[in-house]
């Protein structure tokens, strides 16, 4: 990507995260990241694939960021739960939400670009916590990664409330994946 085009990037990415997808125009975009709207239409085709491309890049951040609390994580067990972790960090500097929930509320239609991203990064964190959970001897790991998955993502829903549900999720999380390890009677 040209330095215009990470430009453009990161002034979409803040816009469509701080004021909605829909009520972000590409005039705004251009002029907040100092390009001219050909530019911006030059470097990504259309406002929908500029969406994409801001998903993709927080979806790497994103990624990154599990990848690494789970190297972390000192037991298989502990790193089940890593993501929760990850998100820890993560809502540390992402104070209005879900940008992929937010996403997908926006933009209902499966066949728009970032809606598909926003709808990958969810499935590719199910089976993060399916092969985490297989990893970790729960006999059921689909079942876990699913009830994962709910716990994480509302703890993800409700960052935006003055609740803190993220230690709550945490400790129902590991809860989960010690019942699902230990041994039975």
């Amino acid at each position: 990507m040209t330095p215009a085009g990470r430009r453009i990037v990161a002034a979409a990415e803040e816009l469509f995260y701080d004021r909605g997808i829909t009520a972000v125009g590409v005039d705004l975009i251009a002029e907040h990241s100092g390009v001219t709207k050909r530019t911006l239409y030059n470097q990504f085709g259309s406002k929908d694939h500029l969406v994409a491309a801001c998903l993709t890049a927080r979806d790497q951040r994103w990624r990154s960021l599990v990848r690494a609390a789970v190297a972390a994580a000192g037991t298989p067990a502990e790193a089940v739960t890593a993501p929760f972790e990850a998100l820890r960090t993560w809502s540390g500097t992402n104070a209005r939400g879900c940008a992929f929930i937010n996403a997908l509320a926006e933009l209902p239609d499966p066949s728009h670009p970032a809606h598909r991203i926003a709808t990958n990064q969810k499935l590719w964190l199910l089976d993060v916590f399916k092969e985490l959970a297989t990893a970790a001897g729960c006999p059921d790991p689909d079942t876990v990664a699913t009830q994962l998955l709910v716990l994480h993502e509302g703890a993800v829903a409700t960052q935006p409330l003055p609740l803190d549900t993220l230690p709550a999720s945490a400790d129902l999380a590991r809860a989960l994946v010690h019942a699902g390890t230990a041994p039975r009677r």
